[in-house]
């Protein structure tokens, strides 16, 4: 069996145009780098106005009209923008005039997010960049036609990344619709069920303190929406905690042993009426936020005492927590495991880029076509696998 190594396009081209190496330049150079303007004269159209944040809003009146990478001067310099239609921008992000008879426009966009420019942060304050020390950065720059044969590589990489992420994104916010149709069905109860104001099944107080325990220790600290911190001694128990201050009306759970700040309230549940669990279901599908007041968000404790719950007998309870439990693991599941997905994505991403530009400006690193076919029929058939189960899950 031959060991010598199949030949992917991006090799040939490299040997065919540039043998001896590829030439670096810096980005004034190969661009010009333009500061951006006030938008406010102008009336509402569909051009959209770009800031270091993204699209503003739209207006009737253009700056460029031709495919630019937008580089921001002010606040999230870590972020890039390609653009490919017409465009405004304010002074807070740079627009740039690309020589397309030396380099791709995409090309460009794909090398800059390799530099990291916001390492080039000039600012103590608010992250800032400059066009002198932009106009400094250097870049490979090969002939046109590996240029564009890297852009297709990384372009559809990139595509395919962001069609699975919509369809995990999708997947999650359906799982979501499923998980709250069920819990509001099996929380639904027939006129023979007892009714019970929340203060008849559980012995609701404001937890303690207006700052935060930051003595570290065993026990999470949990204020108005979440754990905020650790300390060494705790105040509830496995209990929900509706939050009255800030994120009013929020239900958390307390899981374990756990210290409650003043900005929540703890639920302690009568044991011998109802199930923690039980009862914390029924503070998230009763929406608590309705009974919020005042311009900063705030809920009555009396008021919240008074609310109305289902309380069928407790084995009913506990069968319907096992249910609703089970509904819940699965959507915190996704919950964790889409960001990381996504990550996992990226990460994958930013290699094939920094290789594939390496190899184009020294040679050094080699990803064959078969590695790279490789990596797009994985992504491809993760999602055709989620199309699958979907159509499954339908017919079921």
């Amino acid at each position: 069996m031959s060991n010598e190594r199949k030949q992917s396009k991006l090799d040939e081209l490299i040997q065919e145009y540039c043998p001896d190496g590829v030439e670096h330049k810096e980005l004034q150079a190969i661009l010009k780098i333009k500061n951006g303007s006030d938008y406010k004269a102008y009336g509402e159209g569909d051009i959209p106005v770009y800031g270091s944040g993204g699209i503003m809003t739209y207006i009737d009146r253009y700056v460029y009209n031709k495919p630019s990478v937008l580089i921001p001067r002010k606040g999230s310099i870590d972020k890039l923008y390609y653009v490919d239609t017409p465009f405004w921008n304010v002074d807070t992000i740079f627009y740039t005039e690309i020589n397309t008879s030396l380099v791709h426009p995409r090309y460009v966009y794909h090398c800059l997010l390799r530099e990291h420019l916001e390492k080039l942060n000039t600012a103590g304050g608010v992250p800032s960049l400059t066009q002198k020390v932009l106009n400094k950065v250097k870049i490979p720059v090969p002939p046109l036609e590996i240029q564009s044969e890297i852009v297709r590589i990384l372009d559809n990489f990139t595509e395919l990344t962001a069609e699975l992420t919509a369809e995990l994104t999708a997947e999650l916010t359906a799982r979501k619709k499923q998980y709250e149709y069920y819990r509001n069905v099996l929380l639904t109860f027939s006129n023979e069920t007892i009714m019970m104001p929340i203060e008849n099944v559980c012995k609701g107080h404001y937890g303690k303190g207006n700052t935060i325990p930051k003595d570290g220790g065993e026990f999470p600290v949990y204020g108005c929406n979440g754990i905020v911190g650790m300390t060494s001694t705790y105040n509830s128990e496995d209990a929900p905690i509706v939050g009255h201050i800030g994120s009013a009306g929020s239900v958390t759970w307390g899981k374990g042993k756990h210290y409650v700040t003043y900005n929540g309230t703890i639920c302690e549940p009568v044991r011998d009426k109802i199930n923690s669990r039980y009862l914390y279901h029924q503070l998230v599908n009763l929406h608590i936020e309705r009974y919020v007041k005042g311009n900063q968000p705030f809920l009555s404790f009396s008021d919240f005492q008074k609310v109305k719950i289902a309380v069928p007998a407790l084995d009913v309870q506990e069968r319907l927590v096992h249910v609703l439990d089970n509904f819940d693991a699965i959507c915190s599941d996704l919950k964790i495991g889409l960001p990381a997905e996504i990550e996992a994505r990226q990460k994958q991403y930013e290699f094939y880029r920094d290789a594939l530009l390496t190899y184009a400006a020294t040679g050094k690193t080699i990803l064959t076509d078969r590695q790279t076919d490789r990596q797009t029929d994985r992504q491809t058939d993760r999602q055709t696998d989620r199309q699958t189960d979907r159509q499954t899950d339908r017919r079921a």
